[in-house]
């Protein structure tokens, strides 16, 4: 019996989340990514509820809690630098954190023995005909699958190719900011520092690495347009919102100028009135960011794969049908989740 071929677009989590899953149900999959190698961006992702037992049934929870640096909480203080109060380790790490660069290299390690990855590549066109798609990459060959999934971030390319413009999907909630890290020249270990101002917020924590401190400048913005701009103009629009700020604002910005990893985003949701169309799917992210404010997004992800894949599986080959009990399944629990986003957008100073 020949296997059905899927393409997956996206090798950070949900992408090799599902493809796991797939690969174990039968399926011939591919995973194409436009990095030239495993990506080894973000600093921290926190699992809660229901994907920890997605991580168990994928047989990995208990090497990622090997990761878990243990958190010991969050310092608030104020412009001066003076404490004013103390947030549990739980309000940021979940009930499990791990550095991303761990679990993004343990998925790539158990897919990869039964999972094509390609790196360096990209999707560039989508041609759906009654038996499959017909997809056109970047550098490698047309190919034939027989289902495309988007599991591809917020910016999307299978979604905007298969869904319309990014404009159409996304949310802004109010916020952007800069994420580097530098120097752990304030002695953090396994900690954080939050100090907020009306619409701005500085984060600074270490994962229990003594050299190392992860910085995160966030403040209110009305559209994620700086998203595509150059890091010189997203480095000016950071300096704007931090003019004038004291305590550590202006070593910070020196460090962001001098950072090899420097990171800009700005926080959004996608919004779709369907997260299918035809024989193209999207999961994680791609079809449903909850914003990262909302602290669900890894867990989203991973419960997001199981059920498409656990919906696949039983539709013996129907494949309309599975994707569209996999979102009746699952919106209720993304939309719970966007909700938070929001919340919390509002608390950072967004204006979602």
């Amino acid at each position: 019996m020949t296997k059905t071929k899927v393409l997956i677009s996206g090798a950070s989590v949900a992408g090799p989340a599902l493809a796991y899953f797939l690969q174990h149900d039968g399926y011939d999959v591919t995973v194409v990514e436009r990095a030239p190698e495993l990506r080894d961006n973000g600093y921290a992702v926190d699992f809660r509820g229901e994907a920890l037992d997605v991580l168990e049934e994928m047989g990995i929870l208990a090497e990622l809690r090997e990761h878990d640096p243990k958190m010991t909480g969050t310092t608030l203080i104020d412009e001066r630098g003076v404490e004013t109060g103390r947030l549990p380790a739980e309000a940021f790490a979940g009930e499990l954190e791990v550095p991303k660069q761990a679990l993004t290299r343990i998925l790539h390690r158990i897919t990869a023995g039964g999972v094509r990855y390609v790196f360096d590549d990209s999707i560039s066109a989508l041609s759906q005909h009654e038996s499959g798609v017909t997809v056109e990459f970047k550098r490698g060959a047309v190919s034939e699958f027989d289902l495309v999934i988007g599991a591809d971030g917020v910016y999307s390319k299978v979604r905007q190719l298969a869904f319309g413009p990014h404009a159409d999907a996304l949310r802004h909630l109010g916020l952007s900011g800069v994420g580097f890290s530098t120097a752990n020249y304030l002695g953090l270990s396994r900690s954080g520092l939050l100090r907020q101002t009306p619409d701005t917020a500085i984060y600074l924590f270490s994962l229990g690495t003594a050299e190392r401190l992860t910085v995160s400048l966030s403040f209110a913005t009305t559209s994620s347009a700086l998203d595509r701009r150059g890091r010189d103009e997203q480095e000016q629009a950071v300096r704007a919102a931090f003019a004038g700020h004291g305590w550590e604002t202006p070593r910070l910005l020196e460090a962001m100028s001098e950072a090899d990893d420097f990171y800009f985003s700005s926080t959004c949701q996608v919004h779709l009135d369907h997260w299918s169309r035809g024989r193209i799917t999207l999961v994680g992210d791609a079809g449903y960011c909850a914003a990262p404010t909302s602290g669900m997004g890894t867990s989203q992800a991973l419960i997001g794969a199981r059920t498409l894949a656990r919906n696949l599986a039983s539709a013996g080959g129907d494949h309309a049908s599975a994707f569209a009990t996999y979102e009746a399944e699952l919106r209720p629990y993304v939309a719970e989740n966007q909700e938070k986003g929001r919340q919390t957008a509002k608390m950072f100073g967004g204006g979602a």
